[in-house]
């Protein structure tokens, strides 16, 4: 059993921050009905062609992001088409869109719409912007929230040339916080009997992000600028190379510092000064400098050993293929093979959501465009096969 097999999610979503929330409800079991317009959505245009990240025409995005999901393809800029998802609607719970911020009321499928067929209806709409306030109506995209919500000011090594962080956090933080928002609305209506409208702003979730640095400068005026792997407290807090690969080593304790000290036997690091944070910080150049030439003594791997033995916090800069091989993720279901619905077996991340009862981790393969069209309109509104192919006639479906 999963835990939202309860559920019914029209998912009208595109390109990565709506699929990616649509995707973890999928994922925790949630029926996700996939509505595409004819010739599929922009997403499944993409790498589509490309011979190293494509499986039987079916690109990366396409791939990952609509595992465990059903799809049908209903032309909503038709009267029958409307109808017909209006009528879908119904027997839904939720409305899932990442449509640019009016899209959804001129096509009326915005919540003022839909609220009048089924009053039970969760709505959640990700957009750059958000649906009020006077930038609301602007275009975003991943990076272009990235660099509004001030991260890229403090990320890289140069206030000069600011830096976008190399996962999309901007889709991807847009797409997490609309699934939590679709939690929350569930649960709300199972108290009022009420659905609602979830309105996730992609810029909103950045200054969320910020956390307790956006605290800190709302607090003095000063922000941390760009310090690279640097913290802005803590020393040594860094990535350091060595023989191998590189390694990161994040000292918060003086604990921790003196058993690092201890590990090097390096007496140049063995001053008093540096027993406490302020005199580590003050020195912070000087310590980074004399890391860097220990560490560059052995192995990335043999240094990993140490450091664990003396419980130092550490770990290796990896890169994708180290990643999606380490024996931890792995463990963790965190790499899974899906079929392609053509054959084949597709190697993807798996569900970071860990449920100790409902957590049933079956991955169904991603759906050719179109391929539950007859399916779920005969199955949701037990439509005939005469009435399928009048519509299929008028191209309200495909």
């Amino acid at each position: 059993m999963k835990a939202l097999s309860n559920i019914t999610v029209l998912d009208l979503t595109h390109v990565l921050a709506g699929p990616y929330g649509a995707m973890l409800l999928a994922d925790l079991g949630a029926r996700t009905i996939k509505i595409e317009p004819p010739g599929g959505d922009l997403t499944r245009n993409l790498l589509a062609n490309d011979p190293k990240h494509s499986h039987n025409g079916m690109g990366a995005y396409s791939l990952v992001l609509n595992r465990n999901k059903e799809s049908i393809c209903i032309d909503l800029k038709k009267k029958e088409g409307i109808s017909l998802f209006y009528d879908l609607v119904a027997k839904a719970d939720v409305i899932f869109d990442n449509f640019s911020a009016g899209v959804t009321k001129r096509l009326k499928i915005d919540y003022s719409h839909l609220s009048a067929i089924n009053s039970r209806i969760i709505t959640c709409s990700v957009t750059g912007f958000g649906h009020t306030g006077p930038g609301c109506d602007r275009t975003a995209f991943d990076l272009v929230v990235q660099a509004g919500g001030g991260g890229m000011s403090i990320t890289g090594t140069d206030d000069s040339s600011p830096v976008r962080a190399g996962i999309p956090i901007g889709d991807i933080g847009g797409g997490l916080l609309g699934a939590i928002g679709v939690l929350a609305a569930l649960h709300a209506r199972e108290q009022t009997g009420r659905g609602q409208h979830v309105d996730i702003a992609m810029l909103d979730g950045q200054i969320s992000f910020l956390n307790y640095m956006a605290g800190m400068f709302l607090l003095s005026g000063e922000g941390p600028g760009a310090l690279g792997n640097q913290h802005f407290l803590h020393v040594p807090y860094n990535a350091y190379s060595t023989k191998t690969r590189h390694i990161i080593i994040a000292i918060i304790t003086d604990e921790s510092w003196s058993s690092l000290v201890k590990v090097l036997g390096e007496q140049r690091l063995e001053n008093p000064d540096f027993s406490g944070q302020p005199g580590r910080w003050k020195h912070r150049e000087f310590i980074d400098k004399v890391i860097c030439e220990n560490l560059l003594t052995d192995t990335c791997e043999n240094w990993m050993e140490k450091f664990k033995m003396a419980r130092i916090p550490h770990g290796p800069v990896n890169d994708l293929s180290h990643a999606l091989s380490d024996e931890q993720i792995l463990f963790r279901n965190m790499v899974v093979e899906v079929r392609h619905p053509d054959g084949g077996i597709i190697r993807m991340p798996g569900n970071p959501i860990k449920l100790s009862d409902t957590h049933e981790e079956t991955f169904s393969s991603p759906p050719l465009c179109g391929q539950h069209t007859d399916a779920i309109l005969t199955e949701l509104l037990n439509l005939s096969a005469e009435q399928l192919a009048k519509l299929r006639t008028s191209q309200a479906i495909s």
